[in-house]
């Protein structure tokens, strides 16, 4: 995925525990009232990929003048401008977080995150996706509802200290075969 101004390629790829310093730093910019702490981030790291699948999305550095882009991009490393969490188990998936710098929203990162989480889910078998999404945040919200999530739910004052509400959106990857028995088979 190449951004639409002058910036280097952006790719995604697994979260390691050497990323938590700048997944933090960007965690307490985005989310100041209710960022997760070093050890909650470090303890869904420790079950991945059991249960866990989390992606930062680094942007890297431009090629020189004369060397073949692509090439230069992939041997290099650059800074994480976003990242994302799922939590798959038991054919359920959750959303754990999805953010993105503020200067590189708009730019498909947030939804190439989203599109990262959904094929890991359905790599996993998994037959629903679930997430909340601040109510005050139509940018995100409008962005699930273009990945098909439907509202499911609210969450009353659900974010901490603020009070605002989560709305619980859903996305059905597959459908459950029908189990038991049917009125006719009774």
């Amino acid at each position: 995925m190449t951004g639409a101004d002058d910036t280097g390629a952006v790719r995604l790829r697994t979260m390691t525990a050497a990323d938590l310093p700048a997944v933090l730093r960007l965690e307490r910019v985005m989310f100041p009232e209710d960022a997760w702490t070093e050890e909650m981030l470090r303890g869904e790291l420790a079950d991945q990929p059991r249960t866990r699948h989390y992606v930062v999305a680094e942007e890297l550095p431009a090629a020189p003048p004369g060397e073949a882009g692509a090439s230069a991009a992939t041997a290099a490393s650059g800074e994480i401008i976003g990242y994302a969490g799922l939590s798959a188990a038991g054919g359920q998936a959750d959303v754990q977080t999805i953010g993105v710098r503020a200067d590189r929203r708009g730019a498909g990162i947030g939804a190439a995150l989203l599109t990262e989480l959904l094929g890991e889910a359905t790599r996993r078998g998994t037959e629903a996706v679930f997430l909340e999404v601040r109510a005050d945040n139509d940018g995100a919200r409008l962005m699930y509802e273009r990945f098909g999530f439907e509202r499911v739910g609210l969450r009353k004052r659900y974010y901490q200290p603020s009070g605002v509400d989560a709305i619980v959106m859903c996305l059905t990857l597959r459908r459950r075969a029908a189990m038991g028995f049917t009125r006719e088979e009774q």
